[in-house]
């Protein structure tokens, strides 16, 4: 049984060298995909790819745009062209990194009756974690993006712009998550009784199977695959709407991550410190997200010694 990590960085290199050699160390068998944007910051993948079963191809994307998504494809697609042996993908960024030692990880893969790990929801559901408006929102409009970034005093009144017209009206909205970006209610959309709008995390556990079928899919549903691309941070839809609807797969929710968005502001999650090792390091817990080591490495420290400690326990 072999899992492939597939890693999409973006910032800090460092981090990015030591997520893959823990990866590696903890999982030798393992294969590590790793998409970088290089539009971001430069990687050099040289001390990386000298490490066995390590490669580093190269995305351009935008934070919340249907890129991330295409990178997540695009990786898929090359797993498949490139003949890379693996029975179950792992979905990370470059600032997850894991809480417990790799083999324990792997084994509830090795071992489990599911076909993947994705954690989903009926985003137009009123019990959904965001409210059936949210769910609305973001996936039954066509979305614009303006710019990426606004000076303090334009978010402001633009804040004021948005509240007055999302909740005035149906037709349009606003968004303010990730820079400017403007929506217009969807004159058509694939969502019907027999292909509902999922909604969940991003960030999964799948096997082989499910990851084949979603490279086959885009090709069989491309009106699917063409909407998505209009709407607002499809990562959190797309990988469910499909899996989920193709009834094909036996899926557990429970994906063994932890992600704290308390008092997160437009739902990006907080960054977790050494205060939070308690809370990251319950049995159930695989990875965690997310962490930045210029702002606190002693978390990740922490972590390399509970992970390489419980391993040599379990070798003796």
């Amino acid at each position: 049984m072999k899992v492939c990590y597939f890693i999409q960085t973006h910032k800090n290199p460092e981090q990015i060298y030591r997520l893959v050699n823990v990866i590696k160390k903890s999982s030798p068998n393992s294969y590590v995909l790793v998409s970088h944007n290089y539009n971001s910051c430069y990687l050099d993948s040289t001390p990386l790819e000298n490490l066995s079963g390590v490669k580093v191809i190269s995305n351009y994307v935008r934070l919340a745009d249907f890129s991330v998504v295409q990178a997540y494809f695009d990786a898929i697609q090359w797993l498949f062209d490139n003949n890379i042996e693996f029975d179950w993908l792992i979905n990370l960024t470059g600032q997850d990194y894991p809480t417990q030692p790799l083999s324990k990880f792997e084994k509830i893969f090795a071992n489990t009756s599911f076909d993947g790990f994705i954690e989903y929801f009926e985003a137009l559901s009123p019990d959904t974690p965001w409210g059936s408006k949210k769910g609305y929102e973001r996936y039954y409009y066509d979305y614009i993006h303006l710019r990426d970034d606004l000076p303090p005093s334009k978010k402001t009144i633009i804040k004021i712009i948005k509240k007055i017209i999302n909740n005035c009206q149906q037709f349009v909205r606003i968004e303010l998550a990730y820079g400017l970006t403007i929506g217009f209610k969807s004159e058509s959309h694939p969502f019907t009784e027999d292909f509902v709008c999922y909604g969940g995390s991003y960030y999964t556990n799948i096997s082989r199977k499910c990851a084949e079928y979603l490279k086959d899919f885009t090709s069989k549903r491309p009106d699917v695959f063409n909407h998505y691309k209009k709407t607002f941070i499809a990562g959190e839809s797309i990988l469910q709407s499909i899996l989920v609807n193709s009834k094909l797969f036996k899926l557990s929710k429970n994906t063994y991550r932890y992600i704290d968005f308390y008092n997160s502001r437009y739902g990006h999650p907080r960054l977790l410190t050494s205060e939070d090792f308690t809370a990251i390091t319950k049995e159930d817990v695989y990875f965690a997200r997310k962490f930045d080591m210029t702002q606190d490495s002693k978390i990740l420290d922490l972590l390399d010694e509970r992970i390489f400690a419980v391993e040599a326990t379990t070798k003796n």
